[in-house]
């Protein structure tokens, strides 16, 4: 299976796991709750998924890489305790708490969330010395004497043998009591995810026309040379950083992320051609619907590999500004919850007061009460990038909502909350401006496809790409596009499944 898919299955997986009946007992044993082996080559984002999967279930992630575990900070430090039995006094060896289940407690006790993910990494290059007490972990959730917390899902992960020299086989025993995923590399799995993660354009429209680089290891006279997602993802955000301090990026620079010779000299030479396209098309002129008629020409005639990549570039363009308008639309319909509630608060007493309570006083509430909340879903491994950003952009909104509120001179009654309604209502306005504005920009884009490649395969991969896109889909189903739908139309790309469901259904089997 796809890393995709191995998510989806642990979400599920863990989510059932953590079902409870009426009398709030898991309704599978903590005996029975195998734990998941994702099995995988290294780098194709096992470690990231897991991350995605505690922030979607909202519950808290420990991560441990099992290689640098000995005997003693697995399971304990052996230490003498004193005990007396019928009359007699002994000296017993017990064990202190395990550094991981420590560290489980920790989160649980500075996040306040007590149900999680324990994520225990290279699982099969374990010590010697560890790997008896493996078996009892894995059936019983324990190391030495003390348990993992009920609450807590384990899941593991680890290399096969010919990417990991210190790799140990596990036995049938051992397999038997594990739910194992076996995940490989593939392309388009990850594209979806690299597209909600902001991918460098360059790197996305490179891998489409080489797919087949997308992941590669394999032993050469000179050894081992690798190409991995985590490498893409990597060098994307350096190539961002070197583009905005003006810096070129060459052959050194790719090298120290992706360990291929070959992949290294024509990943840079199409880099340099991708800014050459992006320079010579002028693609702000395209969005902005006044590209030159030779522009439009050029892209007519070029070959296939140079028009994918200027589709590419644009849809890149396009993507990255209808994400940008999705993230605020969400960041203001969560902020519309706290207005709405400061607003009940208000219209509760007929002098606009609160209780005794300022309005002042009741955005610091909801401002330490947000910076709670992310703290607590950082300690616990759940907060997310867009979830950090929305958090920050909010808690900016009522600090400064406060402190006009200060400088005005009012902290109470609905002449208050008027202040905080009109800047409310001024985002809200700027944000209608500026999806109006991309619609505008995308609507440009299908012109410029039709024009310059007409009914093509471009206009296909146009329509498709932005059908699978979570935020385009969003956007085009919140805000519209006519040229969108008229395409999609014509290639009746929604109803083909519908279609050849109704074709099914009519043959008399």
């Amino acid at each position: 299976m796809n890393i995709k898919q191995a998510k989806d299955y642990i979400e599920t997986t863990v989510r059932l796991y953590l079902k409870k009946d009426a009398f709030g007992e898991y309704r599978i044993p903590v005996v029975r709750q195998r734990p998941v082996f994702l099995l995988g080559a290294p780098g194709i984002g096992k470690t990231a998924v897991m991350e995605q999967v505690a922030q979607e279930l909202g519950i808290a992630l420990v991560s441990y890489s099992m290689t640098h575990h000995t005997r003693q900070s697995a399971l304990g430090l052996p230490f003498i305790s004193h005990r007396e039995y019928q009359g007699m006094k002994y000296e017993v060896s017990e064990y202190t708490m395990s550094e991981i289940i420590a560290s489980i407690y920790q989160v649980m006790e500075k996040s306040g969330i007590c149900e999680g993910i324990l994520f225990l990494d290279e699982i099969n290059c374990v010590s010697e010395t560890l790997a008896p007490s493996m078996l009892q972990f894995l059936q019983y959730k324990v190391f030495g004497r003390h348990k993992v917390p009920e609450g807590w899902i384990i899941v593991t992960a680890g290399n096969p043998p010919e990417y990991n020299k210190s790799v140990r086989e596990f036995d049938v025993v051992t397999m038997d009591r594990l739910k194992v995923l076996d995940v490989e590399a593939d392309y388009k799995a990850w594209k979806e995810y690299a597209w909600q993660k902001g991918i460098h354009g360059a790197i996305l429209n490179f891998l489409e026309l080489k797919k087949e680089y997308f992941y590669k290891i394999e032993t050469t006279v000179d050894g081992r040379s690798y190409v991995t997602a985590r490498g893409w993802e990597d060098l994307s955000e350096i190539l961002c950083l070197y583009e905005e301090e003006g810096i070129k990026a060459d052959e050194t620079l790719v090298g120290q992320y992706i360990r291929n010779e070959r992949v290294v000299k024509e990943f840079t030479a199409y880099y340099d051609l991708f800014n050459k396209y992006k320079k010579d098309y002028q693609t702000e002129e395209i969005l902005e619907g006044t590209a030159k008629a030779q522009t439009v020409e050029r892209a007519r005639v070029a070959a296939f590999d140079e028009r994918l990549s200027l589709l590419g570039m644009l849809l890149d363009k396009v993507l990255s500004e209808i994400r940008e308008d999705m993230e605020s639309a969400d960041y203001l319909a969560e902020l519309l919850k706290n207005l709405r509630a400061a607003k009940a608060a208000l219209d509760k007493v007929e002098d606009g007061g609160t209780g005794g309570i300022s309005l002042g006083q009741m955005l610091e509430n909801q401002i330490q009460g947000r910076k709670k909340q992310m703290e607590s879903a950082q300690m616990a491994g759940s907060l997310s990038e867009t979830g950090r950003r929305k958090g920050q952009r909010i808690l900016r909104f009522l600090e400064e909502g406060k402190k006009k509120l200060l400088l005005e001179g009012v902290t109470e009654g609905q002449e208050a909350f008027g202040l905080l309604k009109n800047a409310f209502e001024g985002q809200a306005q700027a944000l209608k401006k500026k999806t109006a504005a991309t619609g505008n920009r995308l609507e440009n884009l299908f012109t410029f496809v039709e024009n310059a490649f007409a009914q093509g395969n471009e206009m296909l991969i146009l329509v498709t790409e932005l059908t699978v896109n979570n935020d385009s889909a969003r956007f085009i189903g919140q805000f519209g596009c006519d040229a969108y739908e008229r395409h999609n139309q014509e290639l009746m790309l929604s109803e083909r499944g519908n279609g050849l469901m109704e074709e099914i259904l009519a043959l008399e089997l």
